[in-house]
């Protein structure tokens, strides 16, 4: 389609053919051009993606038919580059300068109160003035790669062996951020992990620094562009074999676990490595830029200016790869709560009725704890220890409990969307997977409630005939059924609660087992010196062996019956309504409360109600853990859900067709 030229009216136009020519003598006038000139780029916060796009190429096509506009905006960037400390650019914005994460933390909260001094020579500086808005990253950020490529080869920056400012401030960050690579590549969490092949050959990060410092002495004594090129191209390969070791050491962590000061290190060298391929490409002497790499430095350096004193960013970029090992360790256990044939998913429903069993015990015996004449705090911590034991049994017993498997599953569902090499994820697969988690979790629940309702109610019975009188009373009764009715107490927003502790119990296990790998714990209790007196060594591997598979489900269970046996005491101590619900036990207090009531005297449209919260308590359980736990995976692996927006129309296509793969599996496995 042919270019209509646009009407007088529109800013953009106005813009340029207002201002063909500027003087630049001075430096404020160009850096005023510049904003104005961003200004226009800025978009409405009601614009869409697509219209910041459509707004981007119009300027483009603008530019391309105003000349003398594009080489006064042209002229007032490279009066900006030439005339300005780009060092800090380069070494330090987007790059993460402190020695630790405490003291990255600290500083960026300081800063948050006072701002730091800037040097107006400094680029950062001009880059502050133009993108001055905290949310310009995102716009920024929308305009596609390819659109700031087409700008940036438009405008032709002078960053090549012609403009020896430019190359020299390069070179000199080069140096800087080869040196930081090289003394971040002999920390001890780098070492402790490196596999001796690097130790008994070339250590790349090493290696690096002293070929850049031979780049230099080339550079400084005018050799030939020949030599230059070649020697760069050989830095190159040192980065790529520095990455490649980066890549190697996290890798390693899915048996060795991790830390955040192991994953802080590799997060700084990670990024050095990035701007060191971009700064090479400028003094290289072959007077070609990678545009992509350019142009991920300026949007890396906008995001960093808008974000730089940002806490919850900093958080979120370092704990990343904490976060994907205990989402991994919960994606792997998430794989056994997976059903594919009909003898799993009968397994499944076996396992859930074992749970159930023992969800019914742990369920009668709080309502016999509950009548002990107990301080609040002593109250709560028995009903904690009571879930505890139960949840350990579940665990042990190789049995299932319903609520417990979101927090796992999910996980397994963001691992199927993370690919390599930049591929697309199968979603026709991942929507079968979605099935196949849906018809899981309906077994577990069924096989939970077909043992929880009827069970407890019979042994309710047992109670009755042994004692002489009911564990629950009439009145009890009525107000154990009320708690469970869905608009008649809080019980919704209770389960609520309980979805985010299962959730936030399945985090606990996971980071518990990234621990128990990293630090090397089996290793150590078989080693201890004072253990190894007074138990039989074959015994303390066996223990030691013990907790280093059982660890984390064993503080994740303790952790989960205490969040659970301590909300209601919380709720007391501050006065306010917070409580848990629980599905199973939920269903087993109806099944008391029913009992307690009596048949004669139960509404049976009451009944049906409080039944359907039931279900609905176990509907929210599952939602929540699994929303939270599936954004913890999805974030920690760097998916953007917003790149998949077909999935939704995909799962909705193979559930019409397929609508019965949600509640039972086939007979026979499907090939797709």
């Amino acid at each position: 389609m042919a270019f209509k030229k646009k009407k007088k009216s529109d800013p953009v136009l106005a813009f340029l053919e207002n201002n063909p020519t500027i003087s630049v003598r001075e430096r404020d006038a160009a850096l005023n051009y510049l904003v104005s000139f961003v200004n226009l780029l800025r978009p409405k916060p009601s614009d869409t993606d697509e219209e910041i796009q459509q707004h981007f190429s119009k300027v483009i096509r603008l530019l391309y038919e105003f000349p003398a506009s594009l080489n006064t905006l042209r002229t007032c960037i490279i009066a900006q580059l030439v005339n300005s400390n780009l060092v800090p650019m380069f070494t330090e914005s987007g790059i993460t300068v402190s020695r630790g994460v405490g003291r990255e933390l600290y500083a960026r909260l300081k800063h948050k109160f006072l701002p730091a001094l800037q040097d107006h020579n400094d680029f950062l500086y001009l880059l502050d003035r133009i993108f001055y808005r905290r949310a310009d990253y995102k716009w920024v950020e929308t305009i596609t790669r390819e659109q700031w490529g087409q700008f940036f080869e438009l405008i032709k920056l002078p960053l090549s062996s012609n403009q020896p400012l430019i190359i020299n401030q390069a070179m000199v960050s080069l140096q800087i951020l080869g040196a930081g690579v090289s003394q971040l590549g002999w920390e001890k969490e780098v070492i402790r992990n490196t596999h001796m092949k690097w130790m008994q050959t070339e250590n790349p990060f090493e290696t690096q620094q002293f070929l850049i410092y031979e780049l230099r002495e080339l550079i400084l004594h005018q050799a030939p562009p020949e030599k230059i090129r070649e020697l760069g191209l050989r830095i190159k390969e040192v980065l790529q074999e520095a990455r490649l070791l980066v890549d190697e050491i996290r890798n390693g962590t899915n048996e060795k676990g991790t830390s955040l000061s192991q994953t802080f290190i590799l997060f700084q060298i990670e990024q050095k490595l990035t701007r060191m391929e971009l700064l090479l490409d400028i003094v290289d002497a072959d007077d070609q830029i990678n545009t992509n790499r350019f142009v991920d430095l300026f949007r890396s350096v906008v995001r960093y200016e808008n974000r730089k004193n940002s806490i919850l960013e900093f958080l979120s970029q370092t704990t990343g790869y904490v976060a994907y090992q205990i989402a991994e360790h919960k994606g792997k256990k998430g794989n056994k709560y997976i059903t594919s044939s009909p003898k799993e998913y009968w397994a499944m429903v076996a396992s859930a009725m074992s749970g159930g069993l023992i969800i019914v015990f742990v369920a009668m015996l709080k309502t016999v704890l509950h009548k002990l004449p107990l301080a609040p705090f002593w109250q709560g911590f028995i009903y904690s220890v009571n879930y505890s034991v139960g949840f350990i049994a579940i665990e042990e017993t190789k049995s299932t409990l319903a609520t417990k498997q979101p927090a796992f599953t999910a996980s397994a569902v963001a691992g199927s969307l993370d690919t390599k090499n930049n591929e697309k994820p199968n979603l026709f697969n991942l929507a079968v997977t979605v099935s196949k988690i849906f018809r899981s979790q309906t077994a577990s629940f069924i096989g939970n409630l077909i043992i929880v309702f009827p069970v407890t109610w019979l042994m309710a019975w047992l109670y009755d005939i042994c004692f002489g009188h009911p564990l629950v009373g009439r009145e009890e009764g009525i107000a154990m059924l009320q708690d469970q009715h869905p608009w008649q107490s809080l019980s919704l927003l209770y389960a609520a609660n309980t979805g985010f502790f299962l959730f936030l119990s399945g985090i606990i296990a996971g980071y518990v087992q990234n621990k128990m790998n990293y630090g090397k714990i089996e290793r150590r209790l078989a080693e201890h010196p004072v253990l190894r007196v007074y138990i039989a060594p074959a015994r303390l591997q066996r223990i030691a062996s013990y907790l280093h598979g059982h660890a984390g489900s064993l503080i994740g269970n303790i952790s989960l019956g205490f969040f659970l046996g301590m909300s209601g005491l919380v709720g007391k101590i501050f006065g306010i309504p917070f409580d848990i619900r629980h599905i199973t036990i939920s269903a087993a207090n109806t099944s008391l409360g029913f009992y307690g009531v009596g048949w004669e005297s139960i509404n049976g449209r009451f009944l049906l109600t409080v039944f359907i919260g039931v279900l609905f308590i176990g509907f929210i359980n599952f939602l929540v853990s699994f929303s939270l736990a599936f954004i913890v995976a999805v974030r920690s692996r760097g998916i953007h859900l917003r790149d998949y927006p077909e999935f939704l129309q995909i799962l909705w296509k193979y559930f019409r067709s397929h609508p019965l793969d949600f509640f039972r599996p086939r007979k026979r496995i499907d090939h797709h």
